[in-house]
């Protein structure tokens, strides 16, 4: 791994930024340039191992080869035309997500935001028209537009942006009993993401999700499970669900559905599916030929080289890793581990952990200000999962409580 004692790029790329670019991001002084597996190279040659590819949209890695092969195929046959045709390749992608979850319908898009969007009009349109409400639940995430933004029971992301969308309940994650109390005769639906991945991978307590499924069949209310950051085997399984025996009546999807390429899907059953009718929600390029071919391409991927259980292995060396440390290190709180999902909870600000480990070639993610986030690929071998949480622990142990 390269060591490297300072960061910097290319200032003819930071001045166009500067010039050109809204500044709506925080941005690291680093331009990449390329990939491949676990890596990255920046534009100074420098290589960094990426425990964090794509904000956990690559989660084959870096340009997985059957991905990069499918998309250069299609992109010279094909590359967009509208959802008022058929296309071969957005059937099949949604035949393989149907078999592998529970065996419903799908709806395409392309970001976790727009998924969850077109649940909240799926809730309501399937509801009678006075059950409009959605309870969703503290330290969950459902996307910056306004009404996932407004599903997202985190105030810090509603400031500025009032009055917010009607029609949200918010309950405290694991609280059954707050959850009834809430429901009335305008509730229509639950939503929850099964694990909480911005949230700081947050696991449901036991009974929980189950208990939710039984509200929701005694009120008639729709389940929806955002999986955006959980689902599409990251955890060991395809979807998070299948971990705790609860299935939803909808489920949305993301980040590593097309193995990097941009991509979005709701899935339902056929008996709900029809409440999203033509003419009440759409989105141009949801589906795209190039998109399905990637998601079709990132399935196959997975099932051929056996790599739900290979998630399963590298989450158990993660673990083995990094336990260690909860009990060496005062700062080091709790480590959360289901499948590539992982969450070192400190008591002590991770941005500074983050930074370092940077300067020594190690890509991490801190959220909620003290929660070291790993969302890496179902690729990576087990010499670079032990090199990369050498690297944190080293910069762990320098760290002052």
């Amino acid at each position: 791994m390269t060591t490297t004692a300072d960061v910097s790029m290319s200032p003819a790329t930071a001045e166009l930024f500067q010039r050109y670019v809204v500044p709506n991001y925080g941005r690291y002084p680093v331009s990449l340039v390329r990939g491949e597996g676990s890596h990255v190279w920046d534009d100074q040659g420098r290589r960094y191992l990426d425990f964090f590819p794509g904000w956990g949209c690559n989660l084959l890695g870096h340009c997985p080869p059957a991905v990069v092969e499918a998309v250069q195929d299609q992109v010279a046959k094909l590359i967009h035309v509208p959802n008022s045709w058929y296309m071969e390749p957005q059937g099949q992608w949604a035949k393989l997500l149907s078999e592998r979850s529970f065996g419903g319908q799908a709806f395409f898009c392309n970001s976790g935001a727009e998924a969850n969007e077109a649940a909240i009009k799926l809730v309501r349109l399937h509801t009678p028209e006075e059950r409009y409400k959605i309870i969703t639940f503290t330290g969950g995430f459902h996307g910056r537009t306004l009404g996932a933004t407004t599903a997202t029971a985190q105030p810090k992301y509603h400031e500025g942006l009032g009055p917010l969308v009607a029609g949200f309940d918010y309950a405290p994650f694991g609280d059954l009993d707050a959850v009834r109390e809430l429901v009335d005769d305008e509730t229509a639906g639950l939503l929850v993401e099964p694990i909480q991945g911005e949230g700081g991978i947050r696991l449901p307590p036991e009974g929980f999700l189950e208990g939710l499924r039984a509200i929701a069949d005694e009120n008639e209310l729709l389940l929806v499970f955002d999986e955006v950051q959980a689902g599409c085997g990251r955890t060991g399984e395809w979807f998070a669900y299948q971990h705790f025996g609860v299935t939803p009546d909808v489920m949305t999807l993301a980040k590593s559905l097309c193995g990097g390429v941009a991509g979005g899907a709701l899935l339902t059953t056929a008996e709900i599916a029809p409440s999203l009718r033509p003419g009440m929600h759409a989105a141009t390029f949801g589906g795209n030929p190039l998109a399905a071919r990637a998601g079709i391409a990132t399935l196959e991927t997975i099932e051929r080289e056996g790599l739900l259980d290979r998630a399963k292995q590298l989450g158990e060396r993660f673990r083995e890793n990094l336990a260690p440390l909860v009990d060496e290190l005062p700062h080091c709180q709790e480590l959360r581990v289901c499948g590539l999902m992982i969450g070192l909870e400190l008591l002590v600000e991770g941005a500074p952990v983050v930074a370092e480990c940077m300067k020594r070639g190690l890509l991490i993610n801190c959220t909620q200000g003290k929660v070291i986030r790993l969302l890496p690929a179902m690729t990576l071998t087990d010499d670079e999962v032990d090199e990369g949480c050498q690297v944190l622990a080293d910069v762990l142990r320098t760290i002052e409580a």
